[in-house]
């Protein structure tokens, strides 16, 4: 089969291999489609020993197994079931995860990727494969994000920074989740627009409420997080879903002479999925909007250059060839 390899300095290469079987608690997934996510920026510079590929659509192709020829999408962490987190139900946070599919184990950027059965969530039929993929990062990670923060604030206008894919789909997120005004920042014009043509306000609009009970921080970098602080009101919550290797913040007097929460919100726990998926049936023409291309595996490499460059809000890879092309 064929997948990505990704070899550092921003280079993808398309190399062969033999398809993977599948251990036992384990299933073959054929890969429909998988998204790509900001996270992997920093995979696509620096390289990375597995596979890439987090946000994964497919369908499983193993005989004789429960779910052969059920799509799928793959649940990223490997949880296990029995632990203190997982019986409570918060499987993303499994005290016992030591991969995560697409990170510590090879994922989606190939025709063919082996994941733990438990991991395989089933996609209803009326849910197309180029936007199954959605019902993970893009949904269920801002999702999850706001559902936090409503144990706190139930309302109000709400501070999203960063329009990259988290920040787009917290836009069409909030509205259903009880934060119908919605205010957006990014420096990239074209993942701005998108926001506002999804039903956000400008952030740097001068009608802008000066503080909010509710910020999101989503894109990963420090100015993004400082000024998510100091946005956030009095008794408000600011949630991290941003991802970055360090935090450097300057306590101003923004942020010194306030009570607040600070939230931190990795992922999302399974007993959310079928919420996830009813947003996406509610709002299925916009969340469609996002995927602005697709492309196969040796499409990768500029694909990554564009995403980076903000050209692209949630394009995709699409490994498998078509009849005609495999012939």
């Amino acid at each position: 089969m064929r997948y990505a390899r990704f070899t550092g300095q921003q280079q993808i290469s398309i190399a062969q291999r033999m398809r993977p079987e599948p251990a036992p608690g384990e299933v073959l997934v054929r890969v429909t489609a998988c998204c790509l996510c900001g996270s992997e920026l920093r995979v696509w510079r620096n390289g990375w020993p597995v596979t890439p590929g987090h946000e994964i659509g497919g369908v499983v192709e193993q005989p004789g197994h429960a779910l052969d020829g059920q799509r799928i999408v793959a649940y990223i962490p490997v949880w296990c079931g029995r632990c203190e987190s997982c019986v409570a139900g918060d499987t993303h946070l499994c005290d016992n995860a030591t991969q995560l599919v697409g990170w510590q184990r090879d994922g989606g950027y190939a025709e063919y990727v082996v994941i733990p059965e438990q991991c395989a969530l089933a996609v209803p039929a009326d849910i197309p494969d180029t936007l199954a993929p959605l019902l993970l990062d893009t949904i269920g990670t801002p999702a999850h994000g706001i559902r936090l923060a409503r144990k706190l604030v139930q309302h109000g206008p709400i501070a999203i920074i960063g329009a990259g894919p988290i920040g787009l789909g917290a836009v069409l997120a909030a509205a259903p989740l009880g934060f119908p005004d919605r205010y957006i920042t990014d420096p990239k014009a074209h993942r701005l627009h998108a926001a506002l043509a999804l039903g956000a306000q400008d952030l740097d609009a001068t009608d802008a409420p000066r503080r909010f009970p509710l910020v999101l921080e989503t894109a990963g970098v420090n100015a993004a997080r400082q000024r998510a602080l100091e946005l956030t009101a009095p008794g408000g919550v600011c949630v991290f879903l941003g991802e970055s290797d360090r935090w450097e913040i300057e306590e101003t007097k923004a942020i010194r002479r306030k009570d607040f929460f600070i939230a931190r919100s990795f992922y999302f726990p399974l007993r959310e999925y079928a919420a996830n998926i009813d947003l996406l049936r509610a709002d299925r023409a916009r969340y469609a909007q996002l995927v602005d291309a697709a492309v196969p595996l040796e499409g990768l490499h500029d694909l990554f250059a564009a995403f980076a460059a903000g050209d692209r809000l949630k394009p995709q890879c699409v490994p498998q060839r078509t009849a005609s092309e495999a012939s």
